[in-house]
């Protein structure tokens, strides 16, 4: 397994992840009650030896990049609100709000995770979510931080932007009306798209595999569906409940 340090230095973009597909879904927060997108789940992600830990970035009033999933937090709205307004209501287990920054520092301390930076589009203007894409890529090259990271948006146009500006970045559109082939003109790497959509559209899976686009899907918390993801060989699961889903891809057969 590549070090860590050397990477950082040469970003070679090698590092090698676990070999599973358990994508953890804002983390792995469930089962021991840390709060979503917190350093605590990200933590527990990495303990599990999960392959990915996905985590939602929004943009605020005052151009910080913070890691929460809704568009409010603690009633307010976090495109509308400055970073120091908003850390003045902590998480459940007492951590601030954290920073894309802060988690992506604290992910890149290991080798065997990586970290799914879903991008948020802005509720504000198309604009303001291409200024945050710019900044999104502009933190993780100042952070050499490029080996640990997928982007994954709801935004195409965040992504073809992430794309302009690191044409190597692996990206992957979660909205899912695009065929694979589609997104493959466009550069993109990965389609990454509800569990529904996939049963609906049960081609686009061998059409991704033809075209060399990796499969992932969410959020998938059954036992049988999981199976039916295992059995159809998808590069990643994302889900609420990571434990359940090493328990059946460890399970003999």
């Amino acid at each position: 397994m590549t070090n860590c340090s050397s990477s950082k230095k040469t970003n070679t973009r090698a590092l090698s992840f676990a070999p599973n597909q358990v994508v953890a879904h804002r983390g792995a927060f469930k089962k021991n009650h840390v709060p979503e997108n917190s350093i605590a789940s990200l933590k527990e992600a990495v303990r599990l030896g999960c392959t990915g830990s996905e985590f939602d970035v929004h943009f605020t009033a005052d151009d910080s990049l913070v890691v929460a999933h809704d568009n409010t937090h603690f009633g307010k709205t976090i495109a509308a609100t400055s970073y120091a307004t908003l850390i003045k209501d902590r998480l459940t287990n007492g951590e601030k709000l954290p920073t894309a920054r802060e988690y992506l520092l604290e992910g890149m301390k290991q080798n065997k995770t990586m970290l799914v930076y879903e991008l948020k589009p802005s509720v504000v203007s198309k604009e303001r979510g291409q200024i945050a894409a710019q900044k999104t890529v502009e933190l993780v090259k100042e952070l050499n931080a490029q080996p640990w990271v997928m982007y994954i948006s709801f935004d195409y146009d965040m992504l073809k932007k992430i794309l302009e500006l690191d044409p190597k970045a692996k990206t992957a559109y979660l909205n899912g009306e695009k065929p694979p082939a589609e997104v493959k003109k466009d550069g993109i790497w990965g389609i990454d798209y509800n569990h529904r959509v996939f049963q609906n559209n049960p081609e686009w899976i061998q059409e991704a595999k033809d075209n060399n686009i990796t499969l992932n899907v969410w959020t998938v918390n059954k036992a049988e569906d999981m199976q039916w993801y295992i059995d159809h060989k998808f590069d990643y699961i994302t889900t609420d409940e990571p434990e359940l889903l090493f328990e059946l891809l460890t399970k003999p057969k």
